[in-house]
């Protein structure tokens, strides 16, 4: 009774438009694997499943409308593995922004000797330093302050104008946008941490040249404490100006990712 309840509904609604709303799913499907927020640990994997259906729910009559939409298996098969890579290529461009400031609070860690004791990263699940907890949970709050998932989200919309589902991906042109994307995490990590690293040097060449003068002093002693206070204060003075890199790069990553599908 199921079975046929479950094959009137199919017969009612349309084959094409059940097949479609497969392929919406599977292009939106990386953006809970991969972009900031939506792949969060902290957020249940029962919920993320439930807010990518409503997600495909709501973009299908957008990506059918005027679409032929095939229902042979082995058509749909390969326009399902061609959704997937577009919504992973807009993915990650976004995620990098993320990863970045992931690997500035890694370097941070580092160079101020936190990376001793690691943590678990509640944002993503990964062991990580105290610096790289706090650059994490920074970021994804300036994320969402700066309105990132919405930004996102009409990315993710205007994919399905780019490429429309029955439309051929262009991966030459993907593969080239990833490589970009991954390029461009450390470089991001450098400019967010340049604060922090550019203080440890200093601090650094301060202590040799105090062990010089006073060869008595343990510099080892005294230089973790004093590492560390001066990468807690040089971090809590940056991260207010992390916000307006952030809304940049990721204006940068939506808009890169876009002219790259």
């Amino acid at each position: 009774m199921h079975g046929a309840t479950l094959s009137a509904l199919v017969n009612a609604i349309g084959g094409a438009k059940v097949t479609g709303f497969f392929l919406v799913l599977a292009r939106i499907s990386p953006l809970f694997v991969l972009a900031p927020l939506f792949s969060s640990k902290m957020v249940p994997s029962q919920v993320r499943a439930v807010v990518a259906v409503g997600l495909a729910i709501g973009l299908t009559p957008i990506a059918v409308h005027g679409a032929q939409i095939p229902i042979s298996p082995f058509a749909v098969a390969g326009l399902l593995i061609e959704q997937l890579l577009v919504g992973l290529a807009f993915a990650y461009a976004v995620g990098a922004v993320f990863a970045a400031v992931e690997v500035a609070g890694g370097l941070a860690d580092m160079i101020a000797g936190f990376s001793y004791g690691s943590l678990v990263d509640p944002v993503n699940g990964n062991p990580g330093g105290t610096l790289t907890n706090v650059y994490s949970l920074v970021g994804l709050a300036i994320f969402i302050a700066i309105g990132g998932d919405a930004w996102m989200l009409r990315g993710l919309a205007r994919t399905f104008d780019l490429v429309p589902l029955t439309a051929t991906a262009p991966i030459a042109s993907l593969t080239t946008g990833v490589e970009a994307a991954f390029g461009s995490i450390f470089v991001s990590a450098i400019e967010i941490a340049a604060p922090a690293l550019l203080a440890m040097l200093i601090t650094d060449i301060t202590l040799g040249m105090v062990s010089k003068v006073v060869p008595q002093l343990n510099v080892f002693a005294v230089g973790f404490a004093v590492k560390v206070g001066v990468a807690m204060l040089i971090v809590a003075a940056s991260l207010p100006f992390i916000s307006s890199l952030m809304s940049n790069q990721l204006s940068n990553a939506v808009t890169t990712a876009l002219q790259t599908i």
